[in-house]
């Protein structure tokens, strides 16, 4: 079974982020990666999960 897809407001709560910030990081390229799906962003929780594995520990 697969996941449903993200919305921004979903990725920014899992985050802990504003959902200005998930804006601000899209259009400079960091973050991860979503799709146009009409005229909503959303994103694959595995793409989310793989673009968390890579970022350092803190």
């Amino acid at each position: 079974m697969t996941r449903k897809l993200l919305s921004i407001e979903d990725l920014a709560d899992y985050l802990g982020v504003p959902k200005g910030t998930l804006y601000q990081w899209r259009t400079k390229g960091y973050g991860p990666q979503g799709r146009r799906i009409g005229k909503y962003v959303r994103y694959r929780p595995e793409d989310v999960d793989a673009w968390v594995e890579q970022q350092g520990v803190a």
